[in-house]
């Protein structure tokens, strides 16, 4: 492999000049994961291979339900409230405006009292 010499520019600034790794250039690993030789997995994964992965599956789906109910809830609230916002808006531009009987009429179901 050849020695690069930095390239220097008039202000002091150095251009390093980087070619892409190949397949026989890249670094293997030195360490102490060895892959197993069922899996290819590091050898630290031995809870992955043995039936955890049901009891993870039910863990991650009811993780999954309690997020869904709390953004269900979450939106409810924020549209309840923007139409809570806007009808007390109207309320008081009509009051604002001078008008009148601007509170809205809630019919009841009996007859006349």
């Amino acid at each position: 492999m050849k020695v690069q010499v930095p390239a220097q520019s008039e202000n002091g600034a150095r251009v390093l000049k980087f070619t892409p790794r190949t397949l026989s250039t890249a670094p293997t690993r030195h360490g102490g994961a060895h892959p197993d030789t069922d899996t290819g997995r590091p050898a630290g994964h031995a809870k992955h291979r043995h039936g955890s992965d049901q009891d993870d599956f039910r863990h991650r789906m009811l993780t999954n339900l309690a997020a869904f109910v709390f953004t269900a809830v979450l939106t409810a609230a924020g549209i309840w409230l923007a139409t809570s916002i806007a009808e007390l808006r109207q309320t008081q531009d009509c009051v604002l405006a001078g008008h009148r009987n601007c509170a809205p009429l809630i019919p009841s179901r009996g007859g006349p009292v």
